[in-house]
């Protein structure tokens, strides 16, 4: 009887210490000073459908999924700092680092992790100026990995100030390297749609349903004389503050203001407690997707806070602070 015992610890062991397969990817990984806790993860590309929440115990923790083709997942942290790995079929990778120095953590395992921990080493400590110069430069040094991709969506697509000229110049230059990467293909359409919603553009058409289950779209807010649409998570304390003060210049608006909310809470029970707690009344669009919801990405709503304030149905200003917002909306009015 302990014969046969040993021998099943023996065959768990084994059986562990068999790498992943060729159809999975597995990301594993161990942070000191955060012993118990969970992180989401979600995909820029596909390779998800959806978020998944990952448990740690004990500062460990596994995640195991079906993977065929290479794609980029993201890890967010319970700060929401957010971190990407990326995935291909039949590979392991290992982050490893302290909880509490997220923007020091190592990912090792693939080449594509690996250049991307080094640019963050390279990149720690330089000001937003240089940062960008050197994202430019790595991206045209690394054309051939799927960390170019993620970099030019990070530093000149998914930002608040935007560079469509230059990431479509590195993405021209990762489509020579990379013919086959459909996800190349995808983000340049994603930037050439982007680029019709600077100030001047009519607003992108979309449909969507809000936490009540009503349908929200472009037609409703392009009719009013001054609409607002932002971005906002209970998480961030900025949104949360612009939200609010939406909310008291829509009560002193009444009709002639139309407001549209996208939320970017993983829980659509966080976003909800918010709503009520602020007494906000008008649709808001939560749907768990985060920054991956179709709508959000149609309107170039890529940061926290960003919002888009119209006339006319014809967008005016974009990504202004609150207190700007509020000015301008008082001018409209």
């Amino acid at each position: 009887m302990i014969r046969n015992f040993l021998y099943s610890i023996l065959l768990t062991l084994v059986v562990c210490s068999c790498g992943v397969d060729g159809k999975h990817f597995k990301l594993e990984g161990r942070l000191l000073h955060l012993n118990q806790g969970e992180f989401y993860v979600y995909s820029t590309d596909g390779l998800l459908n959806g978020i998944d929440t990952v448990k740690i115990v004990g500062g460990r923790f596994a995640y195991e999924i079906p993977c065929t083709e290479q794609g980029t997942l993201v890890i967010v942290f319970p700060n929401f700092y957010e971190q990407p790995v990326f995935a291909a079929p039949g590979k392991s990778v290992k982050v490893t680092g302290d909880a509490s120095l997220l923007r020091e953590l190592e990912t090792e395992g693939t080449r594509d992790n690996e250049l991307m921990t080094s640019f963050r080493k390279q990149v720690s400590g330089l000001s937003p100026q240089q940062t960008i110069a050197a994202a430019a430069a790595f991206a045209q040094k690394n054309a051939d990995s799927e960390a170019a991709l993620w970099i030019v969506r990070k530093y000149f697509v998914a930002t608040p100030s935007p560079d469509y000229a230059q990431a479509r110049k590195l993405l021209a230059t990762l489509h020579d390297r990379q013919p086959r990467n459909g996800n190349v293909a995808r983000l340049a359409q994603q930037v050439n749609e982007l680029a019709a919603t600077v100030s001047g553009a009519k607003l992108p058409k979309f449909s969507c349903t809000d936490t009540s289950g009503n349908t929200v779209s472009s037609a409703e807010i392009t009719k009013a004389a001054v609409g607002v649409i932002y971005l906002w998570a209970s998480w961030n304390y900025e949104s949360t503050e612009m939200q609010r003060r939406l909310k008291q210049m829509k009560d002193k608006a009444g009709n002639k203001l139309c407001v549209i909310g996208f939320s970017v809470d993983a829980a659509q029970a966080s976003c909800n407690s918010f709503l009520e707690r602020d007494s906000v009344k008008w649709s808001t669009v939560c749907d768990g997707l985060m920054f991956e919801s179709k709508t959000v990405r149609t309107l170039g709503l890529y940061s926290i806070p960003s919002n888009i304030l119209l006339k006319n149905g014809k967008i005016i200003e974009r990504n202004i602070s609150s207190q700007e917002l509020m000015r301008k909306i008082e001018e409209l009015l």
